[in-house]
């Protein structure tokens, strides 16, 4: 957790602010019992009333600057975690995106979710309560033993003793539930993973009949989770009886020896009084102490969740490939976009996904990429936006190898429209315009046309303004892919790459979309991944890929002549077609 409070450093000022505010508070809190014995021994015991209303005027100054310093301090702690919490946020928020595809999956998505909301806001709320209940402890134990140790060293010791005890105690049960706060975390994980895949699959859950099973499955995470914590809440439920008892058995020790020394006339009532004050004080603090102990192990087992992102190297780096410059062996650039012998294993997989693969994609050109299933046509795509790095081999972008690019640079220079579309929450407007930020209406409703989505845009009532749900849940697959499309399009970059893309469209807006495509980027390359034969015939060049290596290359007409799993995957389509 310590690793963490290099966020504070923005706030160093208000810190030190905070802490002077806590001394203070400190001093006023402990000065007040002071003021009561005074009252007590020369005011009350002496009959002198002036001194008790002079005093007791006083003491309610006292009282009321303490208790606003306390609300300063209050304050500027909020503040400080909040900002503290926000800055996590956004650190975690960028590391995040420096990671590959591989990096990520070692999280995955509900793990991350949990680590950037819920870990993040137990330190927020563990930090706020350290400030404000656990510093101020040391500062009043110190100075309230002093205190009582100036008035009686007997009573003092009592206190002392007292206090180690539940020191002592606390540190046994924090040690115990440490683990368990561990655990929990992990458990948190599993819980947000199991509503995620519910809420997300809800339609496959209901279209198989699996409710009752899935139903289960929270069931058992929600009792897993609730196992734990009422474990760890058994321990943390002895302490405050402990702590009540301790305090009880504090006075009764105090006014017993304390008594003896009134009636041996070595002490004065009000000076009792104070050492009671002082010791409740001690012992309240204490409390508060370990009630904040109670948080710091879930605290500990968040930022250690937090750390382990923030720590992490992220296995693709802009520029650098095993931690040397890229050097290429053959320095002439053949296209927009090449591919040298390039062979790929996923991570922890036993094969190699790709084996050797080679060609060229030029620029005003369309190469078209098709396979079975299984076959590497997609693995291609994340390859080149460098989802992944490759084992051997180069992937060239204008001459230069890819990780010489830095990873925003490469990515700005390519369309990429991804298997499965996705929209942002938002409006239209908002979703073309991460493909370019400034983009207006008109640039907008051209890109929209292209992509065969314009006249539907323009029938909204609200036009380019149309609400989008979360993930584009309101909009078909077919509306979906040609969002995704424009909003590739109206980037105009060098490289368009069309990862299945048109698989949700009907052969006849499919041919009307890469006419207008055609129309629109001669002055780029354009690579497209595709299942259907239908949407490659009329590329420059067509890669038929089997089983992971490159089995065909040419045109339609040549690939129909001499590559025999070409003309399968031809014939397997031909009557879908055909009756299209």
């Amino acid at each position: 957790m310590l690793k963490l409070m290099v966020f504070l450093k923005p706030y160093k000022k208000w810190t030190v602010f905070m802490f002077l505010l806590l001394f203070i508070q400190v001093l006023g809190t402990l000065y007040i019992p002071t003021l009561t014995a005074g009252i007590v021994n020369s005011g009350i015991v002496a009959g002198d009333l002036n001194y008790v209303r002079e005093t007791g005027v006083f003491m309610l100054v006292v009282a009321l600057f303490t208790a606003g310093v306390s609300i300063g301090g209050t304050y500027i702690s909020t503040y400080i975690a909040t900002g503290m919490g926000s800055d996590i946020r956004k650190r975690l928020f960028f590391k995040v995106q420096s990671f590959s595809a591989n990096d990520f999956n070692r999280f995955g998505a509900a793990s991350m979710i949990t680590r950037s909301t819920s870990d993040v806001v137990q330190i927020q709320q563990a930090f706020s309560a350290l400030v404000q209940m656990l510093l101020p402890a040391p500062f009043m134990t110190i100075a309230g033993l002093i205190l009582a140790f100036s008035k009686n060293r007997l009573l003092a010791f009592i206190i002392l003793g007292l206090m180690m005890f539940l020191i002592a105690f606390s540190a046994i049960v924090i040690t115990r539930v440490t683990p368990m706060f561990e655990h929990l975390q992990t458990l948190m994980d599993k819980i947000n993973r199991t509503v995620r895949d519910n809420i997300i699959g809800v339609r496959v859950i209901r279209a198989f009949n699996r409710t009752g099973h899935e139903k289960a499955r929270v069931d058992q995470s929600f009792a897993d989770y609730a196992k734990i914590a009422i474990r760890a809440n058994k321990f943390f439920a002895c302490v405050l009886p402990m702590v009540m008892g301790v305090m009880s058995l504090c006075t009764l020790l105090i006014l017993w020896f304390g008594g003896k020394q009134v009636a041996a006339g070595n002490m004065q009532i009000g000076d009792i009084m104070a050492i009671i004050e002082y010791a409740v004080l001690i012992l309240m603090y204490l409390i508060m102490g370990v009630a904040v102990f109670a948080m710091v192990p879930r605290a500990q087992a968040c930022a250690q969740r937090i750390n382990a992102v923030l720590d992490m190297e992220p296995e693709i780096s802009d520029n650098v490939v095993s931690g040397k410059v890229v050097k290429l062996e053959d320095p002439v650039s053949h296209g927009e976009v090449e591919f040298r012998n390039v062979t790929f294993r996923y991570e922890h997989a036993e094969e190699d996904v790709l084996h050797g693969i080679s060609f060229s994609v030029r620029k005003g050109q369309t190469t078209a990429i098709i396979g079975g299933t299984g076959s590497g046509k997609s693995t291609i795509a994340s390859l080149l936006m460098r989802f992944y790095d490759i084992q051997e081999g180069n992937i060239l972008i204008k001459g230069r190898d890819i990780r010489e690019y830095g990873q925003r640079e490469l990515r700005d220079m390519i369309g990429y429209v991804p298997q499965k579309a996705f929209l942002f929450s938002g409006t239209i407007a908002d979703n073309l315009r991460h493909g370019k930020k400034d983009a207006t209406d008109l640039e907008m409703h051209h890109a929209a046309a292209i992509a065969q989505i314009d006249d539907f845009i323009r029938e909204h009532k609200k036009g380019l303004d149309a609400p989008v749900s979360q993930g584009g849940g309101n909009f078909s697959g077919g509306q979906k892919q040609r969002l995704s499309i424009a909003r590739a399009v109206i980037k105009e970059p060098d490289i368009f790459l069309f990862d299945d893309s048109f698989s949700a469209l009907d052969f006849k807006t499919d041919a009307k979309l890469r006419k207008a495509l055609k129309q629109e980027v001669k002055e780029s390359a354009v690579i497209i991944v595709a299942q259907r034969i239908s949407t490659i015939t009329d590329a420059d060049q067509i890669i038929v890929l089997d089983e992971g290596r490159i089995v065909g290359k040419g045109t339609h007409e040549t690939l129909m002549a001499d590559c025999s799993v070409y003309q399968n995957i031809a014939q397997s389509q031909l009557s879908q077609e055909e009756s299209a």
